[in-house]
């Protein structure tokens, strides 16, 4: 029994809890970033410059490499040349570009969202809360003690 006892403090603690809500949250978040970068950046820069893909850049090299057929796809070289060695570095810049692209989005995101939060802070600060009837009170008899002494 001491076993799903510690075990239910672990799973209800507040750490424990805050980690599953921000996996859970980074996960639909990632959706968010992804769709912004597929469907709203990349089209753009396709519009300016072509699509950005450079999947099917390689080099092929050792034994088979002379079977690939000249400006054969990357899947193509895969398939006419199984023992060749294909170095696939377009694929590296493609995934790069698009990391760089993600961290863009996400640096101007955390940015907005930074300065929203200084501005609710700002207004926050500037106008102090009303006081309580309590301290009304307080006050109230603070002021008359003093006019007693």
């Amino acid at each position: 029994m001491g076993f799903v006892k510690e075990f239910k403090e672990f799973a209800i603690k507040g750490n424990a809890f805050d980690l599953a809500v921000g996996v859970i949250i980074g996960g639909a978040f990632g959706k968010i970033v992804t769709s912004i970068i597929e469907d709203l950046i990349m089209p753009v820069v396709a519009a300016m410059v072509g699509k950005p893909d450079f999947s099917s850049i390689y080099f092929a090299m050792g034994k088979g490499s002379e079977l690939i057929p000249k400006g054969a796809s990357l899947a193509e070289a895969k398939k006419a040349a199984p023992d060749a060695a294909i170095f696939a570095y377009g694929n590296f810049i493609t995934v790069a570009i698009n990391f760089f692209l993600l961290a863009l989005i996400v640096f101007i995101m955390v940015k907005t969202i930074n300065r929203m939060k200084k501005k609710e802070e700002a207004v926050a600060v500037a106008t102090p809360p009303a006081p309580t009837k309590e301290q009304v009170l307080l006050t109230e008899i603070r002021d008359l003690l003093k006019a007693k002494a």
